[in-house]
């Protein structure tokens, strides 16, 4: 005997006119063609659609931000690059060669092209490789001791980088450039994270920096023309300071005057240095 059967035919749950026997493969409505979205199995409505983007994660680029104080030096750095070409255009002098930490003129008691030297540039590639450098690490630096003890690293660093370039280097051959400060941004980096190494994310940080030290200091070692003392000396005095200027464990006041007793450790050290090193030129 035969029974009557009625076949129920679905809809669309979005276009109730429109029949389909098609279901989404992730919550079984109803879906028309115009509502399909292509999945790795089957179909999936616009429903389901909107609710994997919303809970997708957008990962924006690792991009260091802009900070004051890196701000500020990489922009003294281009102006005084800037006005080293004008004067040289207009035949009124030249930054290079009244701020160069020259040996000769240092011993005899140009003192500030210790200073001045770690803001000049020869060419715009050693400019925009050491400009860099400092958007890396500066940025990095002052996010995470802040403004004042970044600025503190880079003026005493490249101090120091610049005292062992004079101290241990040739009297012939002159120096600039912001690498020595940039090497010792670099160890008060490598400092600052292996004081954290129990953390993942510091132990892979401090990889990555002594990778980094390796590649520089073999291309230094291996390319002519390089100050690889005045690197060296900025690295050593970076990472001692980065040990430093965070001061011991204590109250505040105690860890204030670690770091304080630490950078002026370092500039009586590199003073002392090139005092000696003035009198036997």
């Amino acid at each position: 005997m035969a029974f009557p059967m009625t076949i129920q035919v679905e809809t669309c749950y979005r276009h109730p006119d429109r029949e389909t026997r098609v279901h989404c493969t992730r919550c079984g409505r109803p879906i028309c063609p115009d509502c399909m979205t292509q999945a790795p199995v089957g179909h999936h409505c616009p429903t389901c659609v909107a609710e994997g983007r919303g809970g997708v994660r957008r990962v924006r680029p690792v991009i260091p931000r802009p900070r004051s104080a890196t701000t500020a030096i990489l922009a003294v750095n281009v102006a005084a690059f800037v006005l080293d070409l004008v004067l040289r255009t207009l035949g009124t002098g030249s930054l290079l060669e009244a701020g160069a930490m020259i040996p000769g003129l240092v011993a005899r008691g140009e003192w500030w092209r210790l200073f001045t030297a770690m803001f000049l540039h020869v060419g715009v590639l050693h400019l925009a490789l050491n400009s860099f450098g400092l958007y890396l690490f500066g940025n990095v630096v002052e996010q995470s001791l802040g403004t004042a003890r970044m600025l503190a690293l880079y003026l005493v660093t490249g101090f120091c980088a610049s005292v062992a370039s004079f101290t241990f280097g040739p009297v012939a051959v002159a120096a600039v450039g912001a690498s020595g400060a940039v090497f010792g941004l670099l160890g008060a980096w490598l400092a600052y994270n292996l004081r954290r190494r129990s953390l993942r994310l510091a132990r892979a940080n401090v990889q990555w920096a002594l990778m980094l030290i390796g590649i520089n200091l073999v291309f230094g070692l291996s390319v002519p023309g390089i100050d690889n003392l005045a690197h060296i000396g900025g690295l050593v005095t970076g990472v001692v300071a980065g040990l430093g200027i965070e001061g011991v464990a204590g109250r505040r006041r105690t860890r204030t005057a670690s770091a304080s007793v630490t950078i002026a450790a370092l500039v009586t050290v590199a003073t002392a240095l090139a005092i000696w090193r003035a009198s036997t030129l």
